[in-house]
């Protein structure tokens, strides 16, 4: 058959002496690399401080590996627990295998525990890094290209996929690369989230929704090309039910959160160590407006009018207080003067009486 095609590479891997170099790998670490200096430009812009990314990254990236694993082995178990099969091959992520909604779902989780400890939104840090993530996903697409694997229907387009080696059963030949298209798919939604984020100033999660929506479209149709063996509900691949349902998830959300919180929150992250869990997430407005009123607060304290009336109160306090003493002491004296008159006409009377008996 002799067409124009995009040929598969020899080998997967490449052996640096006993330590084996494979494509697949290299693919997810450059994107994971992508996604965080992307995501690190992105949340200087919006006020964050350098490194945050990265250390929160520390948390998100195993837990996305983890969970992009567990969805691929649960929804394919028979490759790895039916009758012929080794489970120990479960493991074994180079030779491929990671679902893109376990990755996204656990690494969400990572994402939290890490935002948690640092006191950062973890919506805000989403927006920041959804163009990142995409583009990493198109980068990582390029793994399935090293292994030969999750490619299209056979066709005869001159773009077609020569595959060499099949280790699905599948006879060698030429296949629609939905590897790429796929990828392409990827770099044009990440354009379009930062397109749309600088748009229509999209916060508290929308921009990251967004990609999701977007990404899920492009999913159903590519998944509907896939000839790879899958689950299928209704005469549907799952991983379209899949996409459809999270379609519809992303697009609520961005509905209604641009209700309930319109507009894009400015982080502000903490200065020293808070208590997990702590989020210091304030808007400029409300900021200015708190100046404001402080201002408005020292101009009525500088006034002259009332601290001089409250003076002059406190300055009349003392001469009301020396007024009120001294009466009260005359009142004491007049008293203690009284019964000394009665004593002396006593006396007197009874001198006079003696004088009168000696008479």
């Amino acid at each position: 058959m002799d067409i124009a095609y995009i040929p598969s590479p020899s080998h997967g891997v490449v052996h640096l002496g006993p330590i084996p170099l494979r494509g697949y790998a290299f693919c997810i670490i450059i994107g994971v690399f992508v996604a965080v200096w992307l995501g690190n430009k992105r949340w200087i812009a919006r006020g964050g401080r350098p490194g945050t990314v990265a250390d929160i990254a520390v948390w998100a990236v195993p837990f996305g590996l983890v969970g992009g694993r567990l969805y691929h082995v649960i929804t394919d178990y028979e490759l790895y627990f039916s009758d012929g099969r080794d489970w120990v091959d479960a493991f074994k992520v180079w030779q491929g295998g990671l679902g893109i909604w376990g990755a996204i779902a656990l690494g969400a989780v990572g994402a939290w525990i890490g935002c948690r400890r640092r006191g950062i939104p973890l919506p805000a840090w989403a927006d920041a890094l959804a163009p990142g993530i995409v583009f990493a996903q198109a980068i990582g697409r390029w793994g399935n290209w090293f292994n030969q694997e999750l490619y299209g229907k056979a066709t005869d387009v001159p773009w077609a996929l020569h595959i060499t080696s099949s280790t699905d059963g599948r006879v060698p030949g030429y296949y629609h690369p939905t590897f790429l298209y796929e990828s392409l798919w990827c770099v044009g939604v990440g354009f379009l989230v930062i397109w749309a984020d600088r748009r229509f100033t999209l916060g508290h999660g929308r921009a990251f929704a967004l990609y999701v929506a977007a990404y899920c479209v492009g999913r159903g149709w590519i998944e509907y090309m896939r000839v790879d063996d899958a689950h299928h509900i209704l005469g549907l691949r799952l991983n379209d039910w899949t996409a459809m349902v999270v379609f519809l998830l992303a697009v609520t959300y961005i509905v209604v959160s641009a209700r309930l919180r319109p507009g894009r929150e400015e982080v502000v992250e903490p200065d020293g160590d808070t208590p997990d869990g702590d989020v210091v997430a304030l808007d400029k407005k409300a900021d200015s407006k708190a100046d404001d009123e402080a201002g408005e607060t020292t101009d009525k304290k500088s006034d002259g009018k009332k601290p001089d009336a409250k003076t002059d109160t406190e300055s009349d306090e003392p001469a009301q207080s020396k007024e009120s003493v001294e009466p009260a002491e005359s009142e004491e004296s007049a008293e203690s003067e009284e019964p000394e008159e009665p004593e002396e006409s006593v006396e007197a009377a009874r001198g006079e009486a003696e004088s009168a008996k000696k008479v």
